[in-house]
């Protein structure tokens, strides 16, 4: 059965999430909480989010004389489990993409029209 794994899937999805986007979770085990983004995978569709869906992983020790730890660490959560949220008004929006009138392609929220870049 190993050798039938299934391929992980090699289109990059599109994503209008960027590092250091703040976003709240919509749904899941942490919902209603926000984060910063720390890292996008967009090959997985998925975010780390700061703060948001700690793991807990033991480590055992590498070289004599060191000691084993626990390391608590952000894991991954979907992306569209997460939305954009804006600190100014406190409402989460959908980003969409559009060009001004200098041809500079920006990004806003389409329920207030706010530009965030």
């Amino acid at each position: 059965m190993d050798s039938m794994k299934k391929s992980p899937n090699t289109k990059r999805i599109k994503m209008r999430l960027k590092i250091g986007d703040l976003v709240k979770v919509i749904n899941g085990k942490e919902k209603g909480k926000t984060g910063e983004i720390l890292k996008t995978m967009p090959l997985e569709n998925r975010v780390i989010v700061k703060g948001i869906n700690f793991r807990t992983k033991h480590v055992k020790p590498t070289q004599e004389g060191e000691n084993g730890r626990i390391v608590t660490e952000e894991a991954s959560i979907h992306a569209s489990n997460v939305m954009f949220f804006s600190k100014d008004k406190e409402i989460t929006s959908k980003i969409e993409y559009f060009v001004d009138k200098e041809g500079m392609k920006k990004r806003r929220l389409k329920k207030t029209g706010e530009l965030i870049d």
